[in-house]
C-alpha cells in the first residue's frame, strides 16, 4: 500500500477528525472501507456514509491534489473484454471492421467533465490557451472547451479567460508510429510566447510524439505547458511520457472513434473502440 508523506498523513487524518466529530456517530456514521487507483497501487480511504462525507471527500481531495503522485487516473485492464457492438448504435459501414466498444460515448463525456474541472481549479483566473493537435484531438478539445466554457459562466469566484488554437502533426501510417512528426499545418507557434498552453491531444502512444511536440513548443517560450490527453495507451516501448491530465489509461491495443481514426476512416465513431484485423486490412494503405 502506498503510504501518505507524515504531513499529509496528518492533514488527512485530522481532516477526518474535525468533520466526523459527532456524539451520534457511532450510529449514524458507519465507517466502510474501500480502494481507490492512486497511480499504480491503491490507497485505502475512510469514508463516511452520511452528509458529512462530502466535506471529508473535498478536503482529503484538495490535499490529495497538491501531490502528483497521488492524482487519479481511469485505469482499463488489460484483460477488459469491453462491450458488445450490438448493445451500441454502431454505423452500418464500420459494422464488420471493429471488435468491441472499448469506451462509449456517455463515458467520454463523464470523465471530460471531471478533467474541465482540475483543470479551471488549477488554472484560476490565469488566461489559458488551449492548443488543440488535429485532426485526432478536435472532438475531446471542443467538449473539454464547452465544459470549461460552462464552468466559467457558473464560478463567480473563479473564471478562467480561454484562447484557442491549433496544430496539426503527421505521426502515422497504417498503425505504425514512424517515430518523427512532421508540422503540416496550425496557426504561427510565436503567439504562444509568455502564454500558459494546455496542448489537448487525443491519444499518447509511445510519448515520443508528445515529447518532440513540447520541445517544438519550448523554442517559442511559452509561460507555461501543460498536457490534457484522453487516452494514454500502455506499450512496453513508451518512453515513460505522462500528460498532466489523463482521460483513461488503455491496453496496447489498436482504437479508433471520438475523431481518432485508421487511415482517415472512424473518425466519424460516436464510440471508442477497438479495430478488428479485418478493419485494419480493409482500410489499409498500400505500400
Amino acid at each position: 500500500m502506498k503510504k501518505l508523506p507524515d504531513h499529509l498523513e496528518f492533514m488527512v487524518s485530522e481532516t477526518y477528525r474535525y468533520f466526523s466529530h459527532s456524539p451520534l456517530r457511532e450510529q449514524k456514521y458507519a465507517s466502510l472501507y474501500s480502494t481507490i487507483n492512486v497511480g499504480e497501487q491503491p490507497l485505502q480511504i475512510l469514508q463516511l456514509s452520511g452528509r458529512r462525507w462530502l466535506a471529508i471527500a473535498q478536503c482529503v481531495s484538495r490535499i490529495l491534489e497538491q501531490y502528483d503522485e497521488f492524482k487519479l487516473h481511469f485505469e482499463i485492464s488489460d484483460d477488459y473484454t469491453g462491450y458488445a457492438l450490438s448493445n451500441f448504435c454502431i454505423p452500418r459501414h464500420y459494422e464488420g471492421d471493429l471488435e468491441n466498444v472499448l469506451i462509449p460515448w456517455g463515458l467520454i463525456q463523464d470523465r471530460t467533465e471531471r478533467l474541465a474541472r482540475d483543470i479551471f481549479h488549477e488554472i484560476k483566473d490565469e488566461p489559458l490557451t488551449a492548443l488543440c493537435v488535429l485532426k485526432g484531438g478536435y472532438r475531446f478539445y471542443t467538449d473539454l472547451l464547452d465544459k470549461l466554457t460552462t464552468l466559467n459562466r457558473f464560478h463567480a469566484s473563479v473564471s478562467v479567460p480561454l484562447h484557442v488554437d491549433f496544430i496539426r502533426l503527421k505521426s502515422y501510417e497504417n498503425d505504425d508510429s514512424t517515430g518523427k512528426i512532421r508540422v503540416i499545418g496550425g496557426d504561427n507557434l510565436n503567439n504562444l510566447r509568455n502564454r500558459n498552453v494546455l496542448v489537448v491531444e487525443d491519444i499518447i502512444d509511445t510519448g515520443r510524439t508528445m515529447e518532440r511536440l513540447l520541445a517544438i513548443l519550448k523554442e517559442h517560450e511559452p509561460k507555461s505547458v501543460k498536457v490534457a490527453s484522453l487516452l494514454v495507451k500502455r506499450r512496453p516501448d513508451s518512453t515513460g511520457y505522462r500528460p498532466d491530465y489523463c482521460g483513461f489509461e488503455v491496453p496496447d491495443r489498436f482504437v479508433v472513434g471520438y475523431a481518432l481514426d485508421y487511415n482517415e476512416y472512424f473518425r466519424d465513431l460516436n464510440h471508442i473502440c477497438v479495430i478488428n484485423d479485418s478493419g485494419k486490412e480493409k482500410y489499409k494503405i498500400p505500400l
